[in-house]
């Protein structure tokens, strides 16, 4: 029903004395319908409505109050007192609303920022995706065979959805940080470019994501205006559109990122000076939506931190294999890039159940369970998948699917591997 529809259901009644009171207590069904709506939904002009409606409410109520003078109506105090509970909750709400659009630090409080449909971005920041562009889709990689079977399947995947409605997906290119070329260069587009020197990385590949990207952005030619950074374990689920707004990369909050609980550590590379430890935001650099010119402003800053914290011994026992994401974390906030989280770029298995409406799944985690579809983690399940299990050798074609009870991603993940591994040319020559 629409708004003024509403309004003239419950003005007529009030010039009406015999239908008065029965407009009144249909009034009050669907004035707690409307008032429930108006909790759930954070739209500014849903609170505008639904403050004209409150006080349209308060009216008629106070009309049979009159009425009823001597009389005791406690069904319609009540109603009354919820009334104005409720027309003082939508004006501080639309007073909030006009103030976050206006404030820049809104932008800090990164919970604010998960993107769920009923929040509305602030008009500063909406653009529509042709302003934003299409980005460069970056994959870190090596020349092992566990790197280069993850890779033949993400590429496999960013071409299914490459091309389909919704998605801003443009130019691939694998880094290949081996320093020589390899069988996928006519598979996969890629650019070679240089590990760092023998010893720097301490056992730790990963230092050389940084290092990477840093040789990849001085050499290489981009056309596009932002870049996806992307890992091998990760397959697309859906057409990517460009998730960043302007200067504001698209991160994915990783829920053991914790740069508040390890400040003093933090502190080391980021200086109080510098702002408060909520500049640091909980992610990693991938997956991640930039704006190219800024990456490239951050990249050198990246590799310089995650060095750093591989040569501090505190910090390298504390932060362990995910110290390069707080390199990525700590080198953005130095250059005062702020990244919007958004909970729909990606999903992990096991513990992501639904890929509904997900962009991005990434299998790092085994995934185990018993029979019964109960997750066994830490405990080798009845049933298994494990990318680690495939270091040395290639998953096989048609790998078990799991029991009933498992969460679909679970089951979606193996049905795209399996996709992938039986439409890929000469998989055993991987």
């Amino acid at each position: 029903m629409r708004n003024n529809e509403v309004m003239l259901m419950y003005l007529e009644p009030v010039c009406c004395r015999g239908y008065k009171r029965l407009a009144a207590w249909a009034a009050c069904v669907y004035y707690l319908f409307w008032n429930l709506e108006s909790l759930h939904y954070a739209t500014r002009n849903f609170h505008i409505y639904s403050f004209y409606y409150n006080v349209l409410f308060l009216i008629l109520q106070s009309e049979l109050l009159a009425e009823d003078m001597g009389k005791k109506t406690p069904t319609i105090l009540i109603f009354l007192s919820l009334g104005s509970c409720f027309v003082t909750y939508n004006i501080i709400v639309m007073i909030i609303q006009d103030r976050s659009i206006g404030s820049s630090e809104w932008l800090v409080k990164v919970d604010k920022l998960l993107q769920d449909p009923v929040v509305v971005m602030p008009k500063h920041l909406k653009k529509s995706r042709s302003e934003n562009g299409r980005f460069h889709v970056a994959l870190t990689a090596t020349d092992t065979l566990y790197s280069k079977w993850q890779s033949r399947i993400m590429y496999y995947w960013y071409n299914k959805k490459k091309g389909l409605p919704g998605s801003d997906m443009g130019s691939f290119t694998r880094i290949l940080h081996s320093g020589k070329a390899d069988n996928l260069m006519d598979e996969i587009p890629t650019f070679v470019v240089d590990p760092l020197p023998n010893g720097m990385e301490q056992g730790y590949v990963v230092l050389n994501r940084p290092w990477a990207f840093l040789q990849w952005l001085e050499m290489a030619t981009i056309d596009e205006e932002y870049v996806l950074m992307i890992e091998p374990d990760h397959i697309f689920l859906n057409p990517l559109p460009n998730l960043a707004y302007g200067d504001y990369p698209a991160g994915f909050h990783f829920n053991y990122m914790l740069p508040e609980k390890h400040e003093k550590i933090i502190r080391k590379f980021f200086p109080e000076e510098k702002g408060p430890i909520t500049k640091v935001d909980p992610i990693g650099n991938s997956p991640v939506i930039i704006k190219k010119n800024l990456l490239e402003e951050i990249a050198p800053t990246w590799v310089n931190i995650s060095l750093r914290i591989k040569n501090d011994r505190e910090a390298d026992k504390t932060f362990g294999w995910v110290q390069e994401m707080y390199a990525y974390a700590v080198a953005s906030a130095l250059h005062d890039v702020q990244h919007i989280l958004r909970k729909d770029f990606m999903i992990e298995t096991p513990f992501g159940k639904e890929t509904r409406n997900i962009f991005i799944l990434h299998y790092t985690y085994p995934c185990d369970f018993n029979m019964k579809g109960e997750l066994t983690y830490g405990i080798h399940g009845e049933w298994s998948f494990n990318k680690r299990s495939y270091i040395d050798e290639l998953p096989p074609r048609n790998l078990p699917l799991p029991p009933p009870g498992v969460p679909e991603s679970v089951v979606t993940l193996l049905k795209m591997i399996n996709e992938a591994i039986a439409n890929l040319p000469n998989w055993e020559a991987t």
